[in-house]
């Protein structure tokens, strides 16, 4: 039976007290919610935290709210939350697609938006949206709340600038009129972590054409969003032909590895079509906001 290391376990009742208990216990405390990435890793004793704060009964951390611009979201709110919410699915669409695709329900119902970008795992499907959607992450430490962009959260595999006296509290995407927004995964098996997946946000002006545009590859070795799809797709015309030349500037981008998931040539494959469909997703969800 695998089995956790001891440890000693406190809920933590507000951010002040979440930050207050990182500071005393140190390098050796761990925050959980849902649990589904450190408590596997504590049963395999490849971490072995002394302390766990339990930050549940935080309600503050567990809120949606529109802003003027921007849609606020904190951290401990729920992938089925999101699933469920109207306004999620009517601001970003996105959202929606990639949440019916991450894991499954028991999963979506204890999982949490701010663990799955704290986990900063690259086959991590949130990470992607927030990074196609421009996304800004809200850290409480003992200092004062700090934003940073989601391109400088993520350092690298399991490495976020979340520093380990800090907390990620919110995460914040901003409004644009005219957006579309659409999320596609290939995997294995329903819930497993993706063979590939892309994700687009197309942004129209009154008369069709690109005026913004960004897409982001899961699991194919890019970091933050693919260059080259502004200057490539902006100030014109959506069509077959553009996808087509935006599928192929991903495909180039993508540094997947093989693995039992599949061949090199099979996720660029991949990366080339899903970027595609998002494009022709997005866009057409762009049009559809564009003609309420």
């Amino acid at each position: 039976m695998q089995v956790p290391a001891p440890f000693e376990y406190v809920r933590a009742t507000s951010v002040e007290n979440v930050l207050e208990l990182l500071d005393r216990h140190g390098e050796e405390a761990r925050v959980i919610a849902g649990g589904h990435s450190l408590l596997p890793m504590m049963k395999l004793r490849l971490a072995r935290p002394e302390w766990l704060i339990d930050i549940n009964d935080v309600a503050e951390l567990d809120h949606l709210t529109e802003d003027a611009d921007s849609l606020r979201v904190g951290a401990l709110t729920r992938h089925a939350t999101l699933l469920s919410s109207e306004l999620v699915g009517r601001l970003f669409p996105i959202i929606h697609d990639a949440e019916r695709v991450i894991a499954d329900p028991v999963v979506r119902n204890r999982g949490t938006i701010g663990g799955s970008l704290g986990q900063a795992d690259p086959a991590e499907d949130l990470t992607t949206v927030c990074d196609v959607l421009d996304a800004e992450i809200v850290i409480a430490g003992s200092a004062g709340p700090r934003v940073v962009g989601i391109a400088d959260l993520h350092r690298g595999p399991y490495e976020t600038a979340c520093e380990q006296h800090e907390l990620i509290t919110e995460i914040r995407f901003p409004i644009r009129a005219g957006r579309g927004s659409a999320y596609e995964k290939v995997e294995r098996r329903v819930g497993d972590w993706a063979v590939a997946a892309a994700g687009a946000s197309v942004v129209l002006e009154d008369d069709g054409r690109i005026c913004d545009v960004t897409v982001g590859l899961t699991a194919l070795g890019v970091e933050g969003c693919v260059p080259g799809m502004l200057e490539a797709l902006c100030e014109q015309q959506p069509s077959e032909e553009l996808f087509a030349e935006a599928g192929r500037i991903a495909a180039e981008a993508s540094s997947p590895v093989e693995d039992q998931r599949g061949p090199v040539d099979y996720k660029r494959h991949l990366a080339d079509e899903l970027t595609r469909r998002v494009l022709r997703t997005a866009v057409a969800r762009a049009g559809a906001l564009a003609a309420v």
